[in-house]
């Protein structure tokens, strides 16, 4: 696995890439490319780090596993590549997006222009195998994210975090609530939203006033 990652975040994690723990990572994930088909392509494994440079980032969005479906996984949380149908937790995300700003339902399930803008997107594990939901788990990848986490609350101010879900929730501890914005509601999966945690979170519009709050530019979701 090349560590293809924008040096502004290069210099933040460098100490995460020379422990043991992410050497082991490295191995396993090279063994998993060399041998199954894996998502998303080992070049876009980094994608939220070099589409949000750690000095632009202003919004952190927390997502579980890449999509694990041919041609979906673009190294983006929730994101997924040009032409590609948008998966049930984007529709719903799009959807919120909709009633939450009154914006025109997208084309594109390409969350590029939002990474560009400040928002990392960020899966807390990397890699998947295909067709197999949650394979590259608890590999070493969660230490890292939540390195990143928690690099992102220390260095940084006035960081809007979106959680959504339980999984997402759970790192809040990671989180310094004096210096960063925490905005939680239910996951954009359909379990979760036809239950009555998703929509009507206001999660676009929340980000957008906090923001402006700390004059920074609002998002063009």
């Amino acid at each position: 696995m090349d560590i293809n990652i924008h040096p502004s975040w290069k210099n933040q994690l460098q100490s995460e890439f020379e422990k043991p723990y992410f050497k082991n990572l490295t191995e396993f994930v090279k063994a998993e490319y060399n041998t199954h088909t894996c998502y998303p392509k080992g070049d876009a494994i980094f994608n939220a780090f070099n589409w949000c440079t750690f000095d632009a980032v202003k919004v952190v969005i927390i997502g579980q596993d890449p999509y694990h479906g041919p041609g979906q996984a673009n190294g983006l949380c929730f994101s997924v590549n040009d032409g590609i149908a948008h998966p049930p937790s984007l529709r719903n995300i799009f959807k919120e997006l909709e009633s939450d700003l009154d914006k025109p339902y997208p084309l594109s399930g390409n969350l590029e222009p939002w990474a560009k803008q400040g928002v990392l997107l960020l899966n807390a594990t990397l890699t998947v195998r295909a067709g197999a939901a949650g394979s590259h788990q608890k590999k070493g990848w969660e230490i890292f994210t939540d390195a990143v986490i928690k690099t992102v609350s220390d260095q940084k101010q006035d960081v809007v975090f979106l959680l959504w879900g339980g999984f997402a929730k759970q790192k809040s501890k990671l989180i310094d609530p004096s210096k960063h914005s925490i905005i939680s509601s239910g996951h954009p999966s359909p379990l979760s939203a036809n239950r009555g945690y998703w929509f009507g979170n206001k999660s676009f519009s929340k980000t957008n006033s906090q923001l402006e709050r700390v004059d920074a530019r609002p998002i063009a979701w």
